[in-house]
């Protein structure tokens, strides 16, 4: 089966190598909203069924919708713990309190159309030149914090009364998502990583080295 053609963040008409340099020449942080790209290839891609590169480890999110998930493409670096940042997913969350919580709305209804629930950040400088597999594998590492809540009880999935799942931002199965580990390989340190890469990525071989913020910053 064909596979939709994988988006790009759109090019900026200057290019600087590091955001000090960035800075230095009067310009501004950006960032460009991305759910029209990207969302769409998404499902397309790794969520339905018939999809090329189908996991069903996503099939949750089939429940969301823009803008119930968004994305942005940012073009100023961000470093947590030493490391650069490539992609970070996150559990919107609104500051209460009178202009703090209408300056957060209205800036996502500029960019969205509306408020998200999550929000997956791209570093776009990096993805423009990231190999086909290793942008795979990096979308597919923020998707995996979007997790499915089980009841602690019975271990059965919890859904909502509309009959939508119960969502939560997760953290690493151990350093990496083991999904993720399978489907394009790695070198871990833990026995069951090991197992995993031994059995072979189902997809392709990617370089698993890239920073997440989730992680990093310790949302999850």
């Amino acid at each position: 089966m064909k596979i939709m053609k994988r988006p790009y963040p759109p090019e900026q008409d200057h290019h600087f190598d590091d955001d000090e340099e960035f800075m230095e020449s009067g310009g501004l942080l950006h960032f460009e909203p991305a759910n029209n790209d990207l969302w769409p290839w998404i499902k397309e891609t790794f969520l339905h069924e018939w999809a090329a590169l189908h996991n069903p480890d996503h099939e949750h999110l089939l429940s969301l919708d823009i803008p119930d998930i968004s994305f942005l493409w940012a073009y100023n670096t961000c470093e947590a713990k030493e490391k650069r940042v490539l992609g970070q997913t996150e559990k919107v969350m609104i500051n209460v309190g009178g202009w703090k919580k209408s300056r957060q709305e209205v800036q996502y209804i500029e960019w969205f159309g509306d408020v998200p629930d999550f929000l997956i950040t791209l570093d776009a400088r990096v993805c423009q030149v990231m190999s086909d597999v290793d942008f795979m594998a990096l979308i597919e590492h923020e998707l995996y914090h979007i997790g499915h809540k089980r009841n602690k009880n019975t271990g059965e999935f919890e859904y909502t009364s509309m009959g939508e799942p119960r969502l939560f931002l997760r953290g690493h199965d151990v350093e990496e998502f083991h999904g993720v580990v399978q489907r394009y390989g790695a070198s871990p340190d833990v026995q069951k990583m090991v197992e995993l890469a031994n059995n072979g990525p189902t997809i392709s071989r990617a370089n698993i080295a890239h920073a997440c913020g989730t992680c990093l910053l310790k949302l999850a």
